[in-house]
């Protein structure tokens, strides 16, 4: 019998490698966006990760017709009031704090790169002693089904696990039939960019326990500790128990 696929929805090929290692162990055939065609992006203007997250998995679930996971994750440094936040993945390309510096060329009038993103963090952290470049890394995980008639009838009906912040979207329903799974490591925010591996802010999110920024350690080694491997144990964990209820009764609520 073929393995129900799950779509994991993401652009982003660091991610997609993570997650292809992360749940090497789940009983599904791992898909991605490019492997099914799909090239509409799904707008995040939630205001949060659950938010986010939701809208991502509802919005690729309608797409492919596929059970889907998909997440919101970011930094939140304590000193930026907790940005760059939801907006982590674009930072400096529009105010997510009054802190906020745009980089020249960069910012509302482009595109900035990973290395333009730590560049500004850096910036907005200049004369923050050590003590107070706390941080962490969250990651939150929304699985789900499609809600339309047809297609393939597997995914969540069910808001399992986690508190969820009672926000607009939350208030209309928009997390209906979905799972939510939470992660996050704690670390702090170093003066200096090092390291190769990983991407985003790894390069100078320091973990105290490693000695070591998140972009020097091998992915086996992220893979065991980040805040995405904290909620894809969760995820992976869900899925399994869960998969009976998908081969037994293939229109179940799981």
């Amino acid at each position: 019998m073929p393995q129900p696929k799950l779509l994991i929805a993401t652009g982003n090929p660091g991610k997609m490698r993570e997650y292809r290692d992360l749940l090497r162990a789940v009983p599904f055939q791992l898909v991605s966006l490019s492997d099914m065609g799909i090239t509409d992006e799904v707008e995040e203007t939630g205001v949060t990760f659950h938010e986010n997250a939701a809208l991502k998995t509802s919005g690729y679930a309608a797409l492919s017709g596929l059970l889907t996971l998909a997440d919101d994750s970011g930094l939140e440094v304590d000193a930026l009031d907790g940005a760059p936040g939801v907006y982590s993945a674009r930072y400096g390309e529009l105010p997510s704090t009054p802190t906020d510096q745009f980089l020249p060329g960069t910012g509302q009038e482009g595109k900035m790169t990973d290395e333009d993103r730590v560049a500004l963090l850096l910036r907005n952290l200049e004369g923050v002693p050590w003590e107070r470049r706390t941080a962490r890394f969250r990651c939150v995980i929304a699985i789900g089904r499609p809600n339309q008639e047809g297609g393939e009838r597997t995914g969540s009906d069910s808001q399992a696990g986690e508190e969820i912040p009672p926000t607009p979207l939350y208030e209309r329903g928009a997390f209906s039939g979905l799972t939510f799974m939470v992660g996050s490591v704690a670390g702090m925010i170093q003066y200096e960019p090092v390291g190769d591996e990983g991407f985003g802010y790894d390069p100078v999110f320091y973990l105290p326990s490693f000695g070591q920024t998140l972009a020097q350690i091998s992915l086996a080694d992220k893979n065991l500790i980040s805040h995405r491997s904290d909620a894809a144990r969760k995820a992976v964990a869900f899925l399994t128990d869960k998969l009976s209820a998908i081969n037994d009764r293939p229109n179940a609520d799981i």
